[in-house]
């Protein structure tokens, strides 16, 4: 069998952890068409603005940006197509009772690409900071900044 090698192609979305608090994450397949894993590979996505919802008891990513493959033809895909994503029966049962808890919601955290060559998602059950959190955090964020410039200024 044949092994193919991951090149580490990882898309995060970097506004969710700052924007919400994650209470759950997971891990779903996705179903692509056509050149949408060779945009992947090179790394043209986005994850900004992209959340989930339930048709049924499907969950669907909306509004992902994946970027046409440049050097596809007439049959290119559209970039911001719903998205199915593959979880097992449990996965989508406990996430399709917790998003009927009001504030909370699904969103993707992170694309990457495994060590067998299949595009992945990780998806988080997140709940949304108040703005008070928000500046908490950055706060934190600048205070830890401030320390290691003091550390290393020492040395």
């Amino acid at each position: 069998m044949k092994k193919i090698k991951s090149n580490n192609i990882q898309i995060k979305n970097k506004r969710a952890t700052f924007d919400y608090e994650i209470l759950d994450t997971f891990t779903a397949g996705m179903v692509l068409q056509g050149t949408e894993i060779k945009s992947i590979r090179t790394g043209k996505a986005s994850l900004v603005d992209s959340f989930c919802l339930f048709f049924g008891s499907e969950l669907w990513a909306k509004n992902m940006y994946i970027a046409p493959y440049e050097y596809g033809s007439y049959n290119n895909h559209i970039e911001r197509r719903d998205r199915k994503l593959l979880l097992n029966k449990k996965e989508l049962h406990d996430l399709q009772e917790a998003v009927k808890t009001p504030g909370v919601t699904i969103v993707p955290l992170k694309l990457f690409i495994n060590d067998r060559g299949l595009a992945k998602l990780n998806v988080a059950l997140v709940r949304g900071k108040k703005q008070y959190d928000k500046r908490a955090a950055l706060k934190e964020r600048d205070d830890k900044r401030e320390m290691q410039r003091a550390f290393y200024k020492s040395y």
